[in-house]
C-alpha cells in the first residue's frame, strides 16, 4: 500500500488496516514455519505496511507534522554539511 493513500485514510481506517495486516502477518509466521509459505517476500512487505500504518497514525494524532519534521531533519543535514566546508576552507 502506498504511503499517500495511507495518509488520506482516518484514524479509525488505518487502525483496521493494522489489525488486518497483524493479523495477516501471524497466518504468515504460521506458514513458514510449517513449510508452507511461497510468497516470503510478503512477511517483509506486511511488516513495513504496519510501520508505515503506524507511523502515519501518530503523525496524524501530533497534527500531520510529519512532513514539516522530515524538512528540518534535512535542512539540519544541509547545515552540517555546509558548516564542515566552511571548516575545511578555513583550514
Amino acid at each position: 500500500m502506498k504511503a499517500d493513500a495511507m495518509r488520506d485514510m482516518s484514524l479509525d481506517q488505518i487502525e483496521d488496516e493494522v489489525d488486518k495486516l497483524k493479523k495477516e502477518q501471524f497466518n504468515l509466521r504460521f506458514q513458514r514455519a510449517s513449510g508452507q509459505l511461497e510468497n516470503t517476500a510478503r512477511v517483509r512487505a506486511v511488516r513495513r505496511d504496519i510501520a508505515r500504518l503506524l507511523t502515519v497514525a501518530r503523525a496524524k494524532k501530533a497534527g500531520g507534522a510529519a512532513p514539516a519534521a522530515k524538512k528540518a531533519v534535512s535542512a539540519k543535514g544541509a547545515a552540517k554539511k555546509s558548516a564542515s566546508k566552511k571548516s575545511a576552507a578555513k583550514e
